[in-house]
């Protein structure tokens, strides 16, 4: 609490630094604007910019270090045969010392030692915060006052603050790029280690999954089946299920809202459909489970079909009939953006509003209406809630969509629980699934970008 009053009373000095150097900038203009190197907002940046980024800056800064600081100086109060414990033991102390600062259960008598170290650290962090509340507010006043001192007729603001959010820009660009390599790179190293137990061959090809391996090699059913054929096949299935539910009427519904439907019914209709858009996944679930898993396995018994109460048919209806929006929204804002001179065009070689729509509009469209389905897709293959309450668990090698079968995703979400060891071929399994995944959706892109561009040279 206490940091977030810090952060709203920098942010508040911030805007009053902006306000002040634009009328600082006014008044030193003396009313003719034209003598000035920039607009007056710019001076009003360049104030705020010396204000703000130093003091937060600090703050983060602070931030990021302080527990590290705090429970450095609170382990070395600590008496020598304490400080002697073995990692493990010595964590859990810190946490209990942490959790009775803040008022929280313990998993340990509370000594007078233990209070101490409590009372010590909640001293810490309060001198720390208002060692670091001074240095920031010292350095958002004192940035704020040489900020409006600089500014002059021949201040070039705008460059100085263009050249700020340009860096601003770069580095936010680095962090995005470097994340993303951070993500391939997990999941590289994990992997390579279960590669290093389970062979390759074995993974890509086998036919059957069945990863559970024992805690103890003398245990029974110490080696697993780690064949991830049926788990790829159970994804494709009910992906493609979804996606011939999502995709038809996705595109349909954006060709009937954007070259049939009138104004009114258009901003009806589209908000509407977006809403299932915001409907939370385990709702969907919760549909797939109890509504439309029972009518199929009704429906199915009725005329002579044995349909699994838990099957992909289930999920991948419900699937389908969540990502409709992104479908129908992407494909209705790219239709709409075709330009009115084409289908004027038509309209004057004598076409009809169907064929200008099946002739002109749609192949125009065609490179932003594959993005909404590869979006679409993406979506689907990365569904875990829906799969897991409508298709179950079973890890069936089958293209008939009424038995039951799980996906990547799910199978990763339950490798990662329990109390398996983290080294241990079941878990590291997640990793290289989850590589995998990675690998099918960067083909899935290039395909996709391949298409776009095939078209796009054709209507540019």
């Amino acid at each position: 609490m206490q940091t977030a009053i810090l952060a709203v009373t920098l942010a508040v000095l911030t805007i009053i630094g902006f306000y002040m150097g634009r009328s600082r900038s006014v008044s030193v203009a003396a009313g003719n604007l034209r003598r000035l190197h920039s607009l007056p907002g710019y001076y009003g940046y360049y104030v705020a910019l010396w204000c703000g980024i130093p003091a937060f800056a600090v703050l983060a800064t602070w931030l990021s270090l302080e527990t590290t600081i705090v429970e450095t100086l609170v382990i070395a109060s600590l008496p020598e045969t304490t400080q002697a414990l073995p990692e493990s033991r010595l964590n859990l102390l810190i946490n209990d010392i942490r959790n009775l600062a803040s008022g929280n259960i313990v998993s340990r008598e509370v000594d007078p030692e233990l209070q101490a170290a409590a009372e010590r650290y909640q001293s810490l962090r309060q001198t720390g915060f208002l060692a670091a509340a001074a240095v920031t507010l010292s350095l958002a006043i004192a940035g704020l006052a040489w900020g409006r001192r600089l500014i002059g007729p021949g201040l070039k603001a705008r460059n100085q603050v263009e050249t700020v959010v340009r860096v601003f820009l770069i580095v936010s660009s680095t962090i995005a790029i470097l994340t993303t390599i951070g993500i391939v790179l997990s999941l590289l190293f994990e992997a390579i280690r279960f590669f290093a137990l389970v062979s390759p061959l074995e993974f890509l090809f086998g036919l059957k999954w069945s990863p559970q391996t024992a805690l103890r090699a003398d245990q029974v059913g110490s080696s697993g089946l780690f064949g991830a054929i049926p788990l790829f096949s159970g994804t494709l299935l009910i992906s493609f299920i979804a996606m011939c539910v999502a995709g038809p009427a996705g595109l349909l519904s954006a060709v009937y809202m954007s070259e049939y439907a009138h104004p009114r019914m258009r901003a009806v209709a589209k908000p509407i459909l977006e809403i299932l858009a915001g409907i939370p996944t385990v709702v969907y679930g919760f549909f797939a489970a109890l509504t439309v898993a029972p009518f199929f396995r009704n429906t199915g018994a009725g005329v002579g079909l044995e349909i699994s109460s838990e099957s992909a048919l289930a999920a991948g209806v419900v699937m389908g009939i969540m990502i409709i929006p992104f479908v129908s929204s992407i494909s209705d804002d790219v239709i709409t953006a075709v330009p009115q001179a084409m289908r004027e065009g038509s309209y004057g070689l004598g076409a009809t509003r169907s064929e200008t729509i099946r002739q002109v509009i749609i192949p125009a469209a065609l490179p932003g209406i594959v993005g909404g389905f590869l979006l679409a897709m993406s979506r689907a293959i990365g569904e875990t809630m829906i799969v897991v309450m409508a298709a179950g668990l079973a890890a069936n090698l089958t293209v008939n969509p009424f038995e039951a079968v799980t996906t990547v995703t799910v199978q990763i979400v339950t490798l990662l629980i329990g109390d398996q060891e983290f080294d241990s071929a079941k878990t590291l399994a997640a990793f290289a699934l989850g590589l995998m995944l990675f690998c099918v959706t960067l083909c899935l892109n290039v395909i996709a970008l391949h298409v776009v561009n095939k078209y796009r040279e054709q209507y540019e």
